[in-house]
């Protein structure tokens, strides 16, 4: 039972620290909106809204700086003005397409975004990194994307 108790402790540590890493940013960014000079009460209303600032997720499609399948679905369907199912179900559509076609072989040009092909990787020796052994490494098949010069030039 001992020991149980002991794996615990360092998750509820790392908890613990992780809250207070948010709460310090919380303060830094409350402490840095207060700056001004002005009333005690004024800043104090002001470092409160801060705080709430930084609790709220950023506004846009995404969270967490990731764009998924989901959130262009609902940008579409939006846009367009069709249902959200209809247009996810035609996006997994479209992937499944891509898969298939893929799968065939073939060479996929998306105008703007880019080329998506299957190219072939060669058997070939490499070494076990613990231990320094030679290890034989199968064929196998990747997918290759490689941008268009379009979609570079803009980044």
């Amino acid at each position: 039972m001992a020991k149980a108790a002991t794996k615990k402790a360092p998750a509820r540590k790392a908890a613990a620290t992780k809250t207070a890493a948010k709460k310090t940013t919380a303060k830094t960014a409350a402490k840095t909106v207060a700056k001004k000079p002005a009333k005690a009460a004024a800043s104090k209303t002001t470092a409160k809204a801060a705080v709430k600032a930084v609790k709220k997720p950023a506004k846009g499609p995404t969270t967490n700086g990731i764009l998924t399948l989901r959130h262009i679905a609902e940008a579409l369907s939006e846009a367009h003005e069709l249902p959200k199912r209809q247009v996810n179900e035609m996006m997994t559509q479209v992937i499944d397409f891509i898969a298939k076609s893929l799968k065939k072989g073939e060479k996929i040009r998306l105008s703007g975004l880019g080329i998506l092909q299957v190219r072939k990787r060669a058997a070939r020796m490499g070494r076990n990194p613990q231990t320094g052994e030679p290890v034989k490494i199968k064929a196998s098949k990747k997918i290759a994307f490689r941008a268009a010069k379009d979609l570079k030039e803009s980044i």
